[in-house]
């Protein structure tokens, strides 16, 4: 799996290998592992499942009916993870999925968490909530280490060297900050082009490549900006989409390909370089795709509505 080149031929021959329907509700948010083993996902049913990824099977369910479980990312390594609340407050919280016990809260959001990103390099994360303020952390001490007041929902995420973070708030704005000095304001400021009234910024990625940027939005457009000067590359759009739906743009990990769902179960991909749409690809979901991610190790694409679906390419469809 390691050893397969992406092209436009390989992306066309994805075929669900398995589908998982662990879940009762809808899979919020899912993370695989900086080694690509293991899949991890939160749902709005309480619980988490871990996944294998060479394996292809459900490894270990753990459940959160008291606090639910929600923007689930990997930390560093395979054993712990951080995640929203749903219930009781809005504390982040950092868990050991070897012994299911929490190790850390990190309190100080009033408002539903609606972002939350590690660093790619160290134990710093980020968080936004629609309490209108982004938060900086470290998973070694429960206080927050820097507070941003914004005007509206934001997204947050790091560059791929962690130096970097971009913040975006409601649909017009993304700006870029050194976390070294972000108390001292933005030293780059990008413009988005707003077609739809009550847009709002639902996810933001660096590429791997650190060239561009992702931006997803609530109105189902996807911004491709050069992470540079911060002009729009390419505008994807298309999908059907149910406005207000919290889906989800991913890179491929060479950066050459964007990966979306969309309210009918399929999955959009597009090329970045041309903008052109590659192929839509049935995923057979019963209900609106909401996250689609690619290993960042194996040439393996995850899918998830209420049911979580692996996919990979089907050799004899590749020319």
């Amino acid at each position: 799996m390691k050893t397969m080149k992406l092209t436009d031929n390989v992306v066309r021959a994805f075929r669900v290998a398995k589908v998982f329907r662990e879940n009762s509700d809808v899979i919020n948010a899912m993370d695989f592992s900086p080694n690509g083993d293991t899949l991890i996902t939160s749902s709005d049913d309480d619980s988490v499942v871990i996944y294998d990824c060479l394996e292809g099977k459900p490894k270990r369910t753990l459940n959160s009916k008291k606090y639910g479980v929600a923007n689930i990312r990997y930390t560093h390594t395979t054993t712990t993870v951080i995640h929203a609340s749903t219930k009781v407050d809005h504390t982040i919280r950092y868990l050991s999925l070897h012994d299911n016990k929490y190790l850390r809260y990190f309190i100080g959001h009033t408002k539903k968490v609606v972002t939350l990103n590690m660093s790619p390099v160290d134990d710093t994360f980020i968080s936004g909530s629609l309490d209108k303020t982004i938060r900086i952390w470290d998973l070694r001490s429960p206080n927050c280490q820097g507070l941003m007041h914004v005007s509206g929902r934001p997204v947050g995420s790091f560059d791929n060297e962690g130096l970097i973070f971009a913040a975006g708030v409601d649909a017009e704005v993304v700006r870029l900050y050194d976390l070294r000095s972000f108390d001292k304001g933005p030293f780059a400021t990008f413009h988005l082009p707003v077609r739809e009234p009550d847009t709002e910024l639902t996810d933001i990625k660096f590429s791997l490549d650190g060239k561009s940027i992702l931006v997803s939005t609530t109105v189902g457009v996807v911004h491709l900006l050069d992470a540079f000067q911060g002009h729009q590359l390419q505008m994807f759009s298309g999908q059907k989409f149910e406005k207000g739906a919290q889906l989800e743009a991913s890179y491929s990990p060479d950066s050459q390909y964007v990966f979306t769902g969309s309210s009918d179960g399929k999955i959009h991909v597009w090329a970045t370089d041309s903008g052109k749409k590659i192929t839509v690809l049935d995923a057979n979901h019963p209900g609106s795709v909401q996250n689609v991610k690619f290993n960042p190790k194996y040439m393996m694409l995850a899918s998830t509505c209420t049911n979580m679906a692996f996919w990979i390419p089907n050799v004899d469809e590749i020319d």
